[in-house]
């Protein structure tokens, strides 16, 4: 499956220049990773944010946000956000910075 260059570039100027960043292609998609643990993806043109367990439930009540179900069993700790959902840059960052919080929180697999 083909993921939406437009995107994966809106992302990686959302990430800036850390090197604590990397890229790796996943899911049939792009994942983005902090630590090498996944922060962000993009599955077509969806962009998935990993929120962990916690955050999972408020994730989903933002708008444009569903559940991730990749392998057709819904991954708790993952959503999928819509095209809608990151139109604007403010949403993108907002929607980035979730995924990489919640990445910082783990131990890194360096």
């Amino acid at each position: 499956m083909a993921f939406d260059e437009g995107l994966a570039e809106r992302v990686r100027n959302a990430l800036g220049d850390d090197p604590a960043i990397s890229e790796r292609k996943m899911f049939g998609g792009l994942c983005f990773m902090v630590n090498r643990n996944m922060c962000v993806g993009i599955v077509g043109d969806d962009l998935t944010v990993r929120v962990g367990p916690d955050g999972w439930t408020a994730a989903l009540s933002q708008p444009h946000a569903r559940e991730m179900d990749f392998t057709g069993k819904s991954m708790k700790g993952m959503v999928y956000v819509s095209p809608d959902g990151v139109s604007e840059d403010e949403d993108l960052i907002q929607w980035v910075k979730r995924g990489i919080e919640f990445a910082d929180s783990l131990p890194s697999k360096r």
